[in-house]
């Protein structure tokens, strides 16, 4: 049977910074192709900012070719106008990806943190030093926001990989282990 591959594009939303992370899959085996920010707190016209967000999602998608976006859903806030900002920043990422026919799907912050943690209230350093020990690769912490995109495209391939590898009856940190021994960690 060939091996497919996919490319997930993961990205964190926003209007100061924007992260991305980008992993490949291949026999079910994850690595990492770019992980990154896009800083925009220097852009001080809000519609330019929007603008940069489609030319730099619109870059990704030509570079690395994903074949599914995975992007974080905007949680509840108290302030309304941030809600709104956001909201624009997933909209405009969104719209980039529609427009090369992207699938995409929407993982709310909780559901990304338990699928990577196993804890729906994990800290962004925790999801950034599982990521690192799922990946086998050294992930800068002062980019949370680039994890946390990264996150989403992981959590995308845990979500997706459970219904078509036909994992069956295995859910969640068991049938990850069982479907990769080599992630377990002996602590001795």
């Amino acid at each position: 049977m060939p091996s497919r591959e996919r490319i997930i594009l993961g990205i964190d939303p926003g209007t100061t910074i924007m992260g991305f992370g980008i992993i490949r899959v291949l026999d079910k085996k994850m690595s990492l192709i770019e992980l990154g920010i896009l800083k925009l707190g220097k852009i001080e016209d809000p519609y330019t900012k929007l603008k940069t967000i489609f030319e730099k999602m619109i870059a990704l998608i030509d570079q690395h070719h994903p074949d599914e976006l995975a992007i974080e859903a905007p949680f509840f806030g108290k302030n309304v106008q941030s809600m709104l900002k956001l909201g624009r920043a997933q909209g405009v990422a969104i719209s980039a990806a529609l427009s090369r026919q992207l699938p995409i799907t929407e993982y709310y912050p909780k559901k990304i943190k338990q699928s990577i943690t196993g804890n729906g209230n994990a800290s962004k350093e925790q999801v950034a030093a599982m990521l690192d020990n799922l990946l086998n690769s050294p992930l800068a912490a002062e980019e949370l926001d680039a994890t946390d995109a990264l996150a989403a495209a992981v959590c995308h391939f845990f979500q997706t990989n459970n219904k078509t590898t036909g994992s069956g009856n295995k859910k969640g940190w068991k049938g990850f282990l069982a479907d990769n021994p080599d992630k377990l960690i002996s602590r001795s």
